[in-house]
């Protein structure tokens, strides 16, 4: 039988892909020499781009790209979207004109980019970069939505010359490694994808932040919009509420959950306003309707995860799924379950597996008298941190933790707990690493 044409080109990409992760070291290596070098060999896609908001920060950049994408899609504008890491699929980091790219087109032009490259000691996300703008120069599309991958300033993205905005999402420690251990170095770093004469739209900062990145758009005439300062967004009398100082609008609710995607959601809209791509508050209201982003406070409803817990518990369970692994997503995080519990009161219990670069202890303050047991796991990552080291460190926080071998493990152990208690069916939240996440993703698939 012949082969399939959509499985041999599935097959090529895996190879590419395994390929450059062997060849193409995966060590951060800041700066943009390399990338640079290899555009222009490849013909400078970069400067053949459709008009390209980029956006930085630590936490909220995917959920306030997938707004953008949502609203923009409504208005019936074909849009490209650049974002990492991938959860289940390499594909879903390069969205071409609405539609996630083939393997057949990333074959194509990782080859061609590993074939221009040569013996350019690209990194492995510098090498997809130049296949992903490469993708986006040759299909055509009305906007590019662009996540910086880390940092700002020396990020392989920040190669744009002339975005029609800079949008920076809210700023707290994270890979202070490599930017830095002071919020206002950190924020400097994140600014350095403002550019001249552009806007840039801010969203939510503390102030060392905030003054950090006002410093950088105005030494290069940026024209700035903040949060709380130029607009506002709220909800009021179960509406999402956007304001600025031209104009109040009544919009539907946002589908993603939590006080933090009303923060995502009016930066989001503040950004398409100030690059002159916002649509009518209809075709605002269907985006924030209809918006999905996974592993960012997801609630699984279907699933052989969700099937094995009401197995298990013969009653329904709440799963939700979130990839925040830092002290600033942890409050937000937080946040949304302590309104949960004001709403519907459950125990909640923690399953969670985290990076060993990520502050463990930091993040697991934030749950202090709202989580009644904290699971651990390792998750199938190399720089995962050992189930047993991130117990110890949930308990320094004052959680009781412990250890478990895998998530479904934990789960049947949380639901014993719950149901020897006698206080029912408990609200099982698993957390702490978008690669956890995409595990969790591929097995309730």
């Amino acid at each position: 039988m012949a082969a399939d044409p959509g499985d041999v080109a599935a097959a090529d990409v895996r190879v590419l892909l395994a390929r450059l992760a062997e060849t193409r070291p995966r060590k951060i290596d800041l700066g943009l020499t390399r990338i640079l070098k290899a555009l222009e060999r490849l013909g400078n896609p970069h400067l053949r781009l459709p008009p390209t908001l980029h956006v930085a920060g630590t936490n909220g950049k995917g959920s306030t790209i997938a707004f953008m994408r949502a609203i923009l899609t409504a208005a019936g504008l074909k849009v490209h979207v650049y974002t990492s890491p991938d959860l289940v699929r390499f594909n879903e980091r390069i969205v071409l004109a609405g539609e996630e790219i083939s393997d057949s087109e990333l074959a194509r032009v990782l080859g061609k980019c590993e074939a221009a490259a040569g013996d350019l000691e690209l990194t492995y996300f510098e090498a997809v970069t130049c296949a992903a703008f490469l993708a986006f120069a040759e299909t055509r599309a009305d906007v590019l939505l662009l996540e910086v991958g880390l940092g700002g300033r020396l990020d392989a993205t920040n190669v744009i010359e002339e975005p029609l905005a800079s949008v920076i999402t809210p700023i707290g420690y994270d890979h202070q490694e490599y930017l830095g251990d002071t919020l206002a170095g950190i924020a400097e770093e994140k600014a350095g994808i403002i550019k001249k004469g552009r806007p840039v739209i801010i969203g939510p900062q503390r102030n060392e932040a905030h003054d950090a990145i006002l410093n950088r758009a105005l030494l290069l005439g940026a024209e700035t919009h903040s949060a709380s300062e130029e607009w506002h967004a709220f909800v009021e009398q179960g509406r999402f509420i956007f304001q600025d100082e031209n104009s109040l609008s009544d919009l539907s609710l946002p589908r993603l959950y939590g006080n933090h995607q009303i923060e995502n959601a009016g930066l989001a809209i503040a950004a398409l306003r100030a690059a002159g791509l916002a649509p009518d508050d209809e075709k605002i209201s269907e985006g924030l309707e209809n918006v999905f982003w996974p592993a960012r406070l997801q609630r699984l409803t279907n699933g052989p995860l969700v099937d094995a817990a009401y197995e298990r518990a013969h009653e329904d369970v709440e799963i939700w799924l979130d990839g925040g692994h830092n002290p600033h997503a942890g409050r937000a995080l937080a946040r949304a379950m302590a309104d949960l519990e004001e709403r519907q009161p459950r125990p909640l219990i923690m399953i969670c597996g985290m990076q060993n670069n990520k502050d463990a202890e930091g993040y697991f303050t934030c749950f202090t008298d709202l989580v009644s047991t904290v699971f651990t796991v390792q998750a199938e990552h190399a720089a995962a941190t050992d189930a047993d080291l991130l117990a110890a460190k949930a308990q320094k926080a004052g959680l009781p933790a412990t250890a478990a071998a895998s998530v479904s493990q934990a789960m049947a152990a949380a639901l014993d707990i719950a149901f020897r208690s006698g206080e029912g069916a408990p609200r099982l939240l698993i957390c702490g690493s978008l690669y956890l996440a995409g595990e969790i993703l591929r097995e309730n698939a």
